[in-house]
């Protein structure tokens, strides 16, 4: 044998192999006969299994069949999908590699397997009766409830159930009449764990009802925290002493609580303090001191004493029973309630050390099942005969180790189901897992003669929309399935549309096409001798999806360039903000980026509002922001104040003309965008009195200016505050953060991990990037890869990150 690394993973011999099959080990074996992306992320889930179960006795090995032949296990295709494990010299049982799909998976199945009369199965409420009767004053019995096997918690439960097997009887359970025989009548949490006392027979005459008691472990299911639940458990109920309670050695896994017993109520304290055990079992020690001892010497204004793990000991007085309980349930009911609630168990530390909310999002919805038939999966053999099939296809590209990603898959869902549910046989929707097809992501596996139509994928998600024999059109907008199912409506309609009169009046009224009846959308008209520019083409066809575009030639050009006093070519553009329907005259300028920007230009309202969906636009304007932030309105005076506001910035841009032409004035409503509360008290340290004006995100400069807050907000005063401001006559309020968003926890770049184990990789020929960026809800974030982590980095004092 030689080591496959420094990890316990061995890379067995033919001569190896059957020579350790009668050592009398447990051995997890895997077959390897080709290296896939999928393949390569199993083999380094298995080097990370092998240092666990190594723990548990059991070798993790593989075999390379292009260098050792094993007859039964390298010659049959299926065995490519599947691991085995050995026991006693022979096959012990066989596992699909979608089963053992991660470290966690591997491990809990493993020990589930060899486990499998220590653990038990139940189904119903039936078969818990039946086993409860049958360790009836012999064991305690661990009842645990995983939403999927293969888990984390999942795994907690077996590595748990291998230390005190003996001790306990284990079941195990997903879902089923059994949650609600244990008082589980919602949909279920993602995890829990009972203790039912099947051993105490004191305890079990207590109770009238036939069934053992239960105690419920309040804490998230983790190895640890079931550790120590089960400690307490195993600990006397109540302990009595006469020592002083400083003097009594802490307890190292659990809280302890102190109460004193008087000689003459020592029955009623003894009986006090029995009740609390029982409200407290499983989450802290009981200790009855008893004050005749000769070390105690507490203060008799105190009646009770608690000292948590690692703290010092405080003494309180408390004046019933509930206050007691208050102590130690408050953290712990906070977890019942959002168990009741949302039906999680969740450990808010694995919550704060995910990147961010959208991270979280994901951990709390990970057992929800989406359908993924809906939409078909495109990979390297498939991808030009299905993009063939249809006009329009739409293609996410995802990772399933990204959180966004996984948080864009459900609003995918819904838009194909939307797609579905309104007929539109022309657009079909597909995903492709790059993860899984790493040549396609990047762009690779196209050929000379059907080239692919896109640039490598560098961000996640990515939707591209697809059509035969053109280049991709890239998706821009927000990750939501409103503004996707947009998006798709719009790029369904042609770019640009060439109108006659009667199609005129429908592309003005916004019927041009059905599906877009009533919608608010933005319209641009290209007027021309004979026929369209090349760059009014290319502009148009970059803006599919966001805008209608049309196209008018001859005398229709002529007449609609009289009305608008304009000569031809020229371009109209129709923001749908505008209610007086008259148009923003564009001249055809050289290049069609420039007319892009400048349509852009034209549809921003003169005062628009700041939101998470118009923030790029405007920072692309690469302007200082003029931002004014007014409250949620309580009544309509509130209402009346916020729009006289806006309307005084209004008249500020239409007065200031050239002056402030140099600033972007916009404003922010905090009720509907909530997060701005968060970006002003960033801005000045502080949230100060709304409504507040102030002068940010300047090119050249970094600092913020806050218009004073005891003047009131007039175009004049506004102005003059301004020129103050060019002159150097004003001070700073704060300042912006020079660096970028850094990502709130490492990045692994698992794409160069798999490429490092598959060397036929195409996307070893790609240069490495150095910077790649990370869209997530609108923004941009950079993040710099070296050896394909990426650093924590963390902004510094004082500095804005949020925008």
């Amino acid at each position: 044998m030689e080591k496959a690394n420094t990890s316990n993973l061995i890379e067995f011999t033919a001569a190896d192999f059957y020579e350790r099959l009668h050592y009398g080990k447990m051995i997890f074996m895997y077959f390897q006969r080709e290296v896939s992306p999928s393949i390569s992320l199993f083999l380094l889930e298995l080097e990370k299994s092998a240092d666990m179960l190594q723990d548990y006795g059991v070798l993790v090995g593989k075999v390379n069949c292009d260098k050792e032949m094993i007859i039964k296990y390298c010659s049959e295709d299926k065995v490519s999908q599947t691991a085995f494990l050995f026991r006693s010299g022979k096959e012990f049982l066989s596992f699909d590699l979608d089963t053992v799909f991660d470290v966690n998976a591997i491990v809990s199945e493993v020990l589930f397997a060899i486990l499998r009369d220590e653990v038990r199965y139940v189904h119903t409420e039936t078969d818990l009766l039946a086993m409860e009767k049958s360790v009836m004053g012999l064991k305690d019995i661990v009842l645990a409830y995983v939403s999927s096997l293969g888990t984390e918690e999942h795994r907690s439960i077996m590595e748990t159930a291998f230390v005190y097997g003996s001790k306990y009887q284990f079941i195990l359970i997903t879902g089923g009449p059994v949650l609600k025989h244990l008082g589980i009548n919602k949909s279920p949490p993602s995890a829990g764990v009972w203790v039912l006392h099947c051993k105490d027979h004191l305890l079990l005459k207590s109770t009238k009802s036939s069934q053992c008691p239960q105690t419920r472990m309040r804490k998230p299911l983790s190895t640890l925290n079931l550790h120590s639940f089960l400690q307490l458990i195993n600990a006397p109920l109540l302990t009595e002493m006469r020592e002083e309670p400083s003097r009594i050695t802490p307890s190292q896994f659990a809280p302890q609580v102190f109460l004193f017993a008087h000689p003459e109520t020592e029955d009623m304290d003894k009986e006090t303090a029995q009740t609390l055990a029982l409200e407290l079992r499983g989450l802290a020690q009981v200790l009855l001191i008893h004050r005749e001892g000769p070390s105690v010497h507490t203060l008799k204004q105190y009646n009770a004493a608690y000292r948590m793990p690692g703290q010092e000991l405080e003494y309180l007085t408390l004046h019933s029973i509930r206050d007691v309980q208050d102590l130690f349930t408050n953290e712990e009911s906070q977890i019942e309630v959002e168990a009741d609630e949302d039906d999680h168990f969740e450990d808010e530390d694995i919550l704060d050390q995910l990147d961010d909310e959208v991270a979280s999002s994901v951990y709390l919805n990970r057992g929800n099942e989406l359908d993924m038939d809906i939409f078909t999966e495109l990979n390297t053999q498939n991808f030009h005969s299905v993009v063939a099939q249809s006009s329009l296809t739409v293609a996410l590209f995802y990772l399933k180790w990204d959180a966004v990603s996984m948080a864009f898959l459900e609003p995918f869902v819904e838009v194909a189901e939307s797609l579905l549910d309104a007929g539109a046989d022309d657009v079909q929707m597909c995903a492709v897992n790059c993860g899984e097809w790493t040549d396609l992501c990047a762009a690779q596996s196209g050929t000379s003669e059907r080239p692919l139509p896109f640039q490598p994928i560098t961000a996640f998600p990515t939707v591209l929309i697809l059509r035969p024999q053109e280049p991709a059109l890239r998706y821009k907008g927000m990750l939501s399935s409103q503004a996707l199912y947009r998006f798709v409506l719009l790029s369904r309609v042609s770019s640009p549309l060439v109108l006659n009169d009667a199609d005129l009046t429908k592309f003005m009224s916004g019927a041009i096409h059905p599906d877009l009846q009533g919608q608010a959308v933005d319209k641009v008209l290209g007027l021309f001798h004979t026929h369209a520019q090349p760059v009014f083409v290319e502009a148009a066809r970059a803006q599919r999806g966001e805008l209608l575009t049309g196209l008018l030639t001859d005398g229709l050009a002529l007449k609609w360039a009289s009305d608008h006093q304009t000569a031809l070519p020229a371009v109209l553009v129709f923001p749908s903000w505008r209610t007086d329907g008259s148009p923003s005259v564009l001249p055809l300028v050289p290049s069609a980026e420039e007319l892009t920007s400048l349509i852009n230009t034209a549809l921003l309202q003169p005062v628009p509002e700041l939101t998470v969906a118009s923030l790029p636009a405007l920072l692309s304007r690469g302007r200082p922001l003029l931002l004014l932030f007014v409250g949620e309105e309580e009544d309509h005076i509130g209402l009346k104040q916020n729009r006289a506001l806006v309307a005084e910035l209004e008249t500020l841009v239409q007065t200031g003309r050239t002056e402030m032409e140099e600033y972007s004035a916009c404003w922010i409503h905090l009720g509907r965008t909530p997060a701005g509360i968060h970006v002003l008290g960033s801005y000045l340290g502080s949230v100060p009195p709304l409504p507040s004006l102030v002068l940010t995100h300047n090119p050249s400069a970094a600092e913020v200016y806050q218009y004073p807050p005891q003047q009131p907000i007039t175009a004049a005063s506004v102005l003059r505050w301004l020129r103050l401001v060019q002159e150097g006559r004003e001070q700073a309020a704060g300042t912006l953060a020079k660096g970028s968003w850094p990502p709130a926890s490492p990045f692994y770049d698992f794409l160069a991990v798999m490429d490092k184990n598959d060397p036929s990789s195409a996307r070893q020929q790609i240069p490495k990037q150095e910077t790649g960026k990370d869209q997530s809800r609108g923004g941009d974030r950079e993040v710099n890869v070296v050896d394909d982590v990426t650093e924590k980095q963390t902004p510094g004092p004082n500095q804005h990150t949020e925008l």
